[in-house]
Formats: structure tokens, C-alpha cells, sequence
């Protein structure tokens, strides 16, 4: 809460970040006030080696474009009262799982009380240690972006690709040829762009090409989308449709109506209010983060974006699975 407080009490930062698009402030950082200049870049100096969609290596990471950072810091900017700010979130959420640990330890009493209690602390405790073997990952994926953004800084002066980040359309027996390479990386970026924009990948598809979902969709009401239920709850506010997190404004209460979510997208879950999904089940990124954030949301909602494009506001029933326009 105290960097966020910061952020509020120097007037020039709040206007850059609030009313600069994030991909415009991102690329003139010379133009950023002092705060978030020493706030934004000691952070990258810490964590510019993550970004979003992290484990492919072709991706930009948070050194390389900030915008998705400055997107998120807007949308905290723009909570209202200190109850709403990440930290009082969090803060609230430990203090309830420490009442949650006393409550069950004092149900058991006694020394296997405090057993019971030691046990659960420690699973708390320890309980991030499984996402550490996934960070020692990102971090070798960012060295070796390194690498291969200087080889094709090489290929670049060669003339052999036209800019150094088309490198990461080449495998590297291709990379480590003097060849012109521009043909084959319009062909495979047209391919990468054709396969970004897909919007619906079916979770299981028979021999014949059937989709099974698709048969089993019970009757709703009409006009309503359907889904699997993710997280229960209702939530009714504006439609925000967000294709990319880093260029997402989000207002608090928003519905966060997007194709899939990621770890990238876990910050947008603070501001949202509910959350439809096209992609993803039960136990999806999506599906769990908005159960732990106790956000209404359906998933496995087709074409959600399309259809959902125009609405004004939605009803997001998350114990139904069903998504209305209202």
C-alpha cells in the first residue's frame, strides 16, 4: 500500500500513468516523472527478467516493454479507498487464514492443537516453494533471450532479417546461417499472428471432429451465453473486453471478458469484478486465480468476446455458468 500511496501523492506520475496509453508511456520512458522513474525502475532492475506469457522465449519480458506493468499500476491507481489497494487485499486475506489456522487448531486442543496449527503454518509458509522451479526457468529463458536478441542484432547488420527480435522465427540451425531469412520469417510470423487469434480450442475432440461440450450445452435463458462454472458467485458491471493485458484498462467492477488468462493476466483479477473466459475449464489459470480471488466467473464461454463486443454490462452468474447481457 505505501509504493501505491507514493504513486498517488505525486500528482505528475498519477496523470502519466492514468492518462497515457501504457504501450505509448512505455516506449518514452525518458518522458516519465522522477517516482516512477526510480520506483518502475528499480523494479525492473529486480524483476525485468519476467513478463507475460514468460515461458516463451520469443516474448518481450518486463525490461523490454513495460507497458503491462504501467497498464496494471493504472488500474491500481484507480481503485477507490485504501481497502481496495492490493495490499489491504492481501493483508486481509493472511489475516483470515491465520483466524482460519487458531479456529481449526482450536477445535483439535491440546498438543495435537498445536500440531495442527505448526502444520498448517508451515504449509503457508512453504506452500510457494512449487513455483520455484518454474522461476529458476524464466530466468534461464531470459539469459537466453539475451543471447539470441544479440545474434539477431548480428543477422540485422548481415542484412539478413530486417529486424533482431524476426531471430525468434528461426530455430537456431537457421539463426547460426549467413542466409537471407526474410521470406521464411513473414511466413511463420503471418502464421504465429493467424494462431493468436484464435478464439476457441476445444478441450476434447472425437475422431470424427465432433466437439462433445458442444453437444452437452444445456437449455439457458435466451440471449444467455453458457459455460463451466469457475467460481460461484454473481456479479453484475461494465463489459471490458481485453485481448491483450498489457494494453487493458480496467475500472473497478469491471467484467473481464478475454480469450484465456495466464499468470501475465493475475493482476487485471484486483480491479475485475467477474470474469468470462473463452478458453479453459475447471481447474484452468483463470478458473483457480478467480476462486482464490472470490471473482465470480464462468469459462469455456464460446465466441464470449465477439458476443460480448458491444454489451454495455453483463450478469456474470459463476455458480450457473451463465453469462447474460443486461
Amino acid at each position: 500500500m505505501g509504493a501505491r500511496h507514493r504513486l498517488r501523492g505525486d500528482p505528475a506520475t498519477v496523470a502519466a500513468v492514468t492518462a497515457t496509453p501504457p504501450g505509448e508511456l512505455a516506449r518514452d520512458r525518458g518522458a516519465w516523472p522522477p517516482a516512477l522513474a526510480d520506483g518502475l525502475g528499480a523494479f525492473l532492475g529486480r524483476w525485468g527478467h519476467r513478463g507475460v506469457a514468460e515461458i516463451d522465449v520469443g516474448v518481450p519480458r518486463w525490461r523490454d516493454d513495460p507497458a503491462p506493468l504501467l497498464g496494471v499500476l493504472a488500474n491500481y491507481l484507480r481503485l477507490d479507498g485504501a481497502g481496495a489497494a492490493p495490499d489491504a487485499i492481501f493483508a486481509r486475506g493472511a489475516g483470515e487464514a491465520e483466524a482460519a489456522v487458531r479456529d481449526l487448531a482450536g477445535r483439535v486442543g491440546g498438543l495435537r492443537g498445536r500440531v495442527v496449527a505448526a502444520a498448517l503454518r508451515t504449509t503457508r509458509e512453504l506452500a510457494g516453494l512449487r513455483e520455484l522451479p518454474k522461476y529458476w526457468l524464466v530466468t534461464v529463458l531470459s539469459a537466453a533471450r539475451v543471447e539470441l536478441s544479440a545474434v539477431g542484432a548480428d543477422l540485422v547488420a548481415g542484412g539478413w532479417i530486417d529486424r533482431a527480435e524476426d531471430v525468434f522465427f528461426l530455430d537456431l540451425d537457421e539463426a547460426g546461417r549467413d542466409a537471407d531469412h526474410r521470406a521464411l520469417v513473414r511466413e511463420r510470423r503471418a502464421e504465429h499472428e493467424r494462431e493468436r487469434a484464435r478464439r476457441h480450442v476445444p478441450r476434447i475432440v472425437l475422431s470424427d471432429g465432433t466437439e462433445p461440450e458442444a453437444l452437452l450445452a444445456g437449455p439457458v435463458a435466451e440471449g444467455a451465453l453458457v459455460g463451466t462454472p469457475a467460481s460461484a458467485g454473481v456479479a453484475t458491471g461494465p463489459v471490458r473486453v481485453v485481448l491483450d493485458p498489457a494494453d487493458a484498462h480496467l475500472d473497478p467492477g469491471d467484467v473481464l471478458v478475454c480469450p484465456s488468462t495466464d499468470p501475465g493476466w493475475t493482476p487485471l483479477f484486483l480491479t475485475a469484478g467477474a470474469l468470462v473466459m473463452e478458453m479453459g475449464g475447471a481447474n484452468s489459470h483463470g478458473a483457480v486465480v478467480a476462486r482464490e480471488y472470490g471473482l465470480p466467473a464462468v469459462v469455456g464461454v464460446r465466441d464470449a468476446v465477439a458476443r460480448l463486443q458491444d454489451a454495455a454490462t453483463a450478469r456474470v452468474d459463476g455458480t450457473a455458468g451463465t453469462v447474460e447481457a443486461v
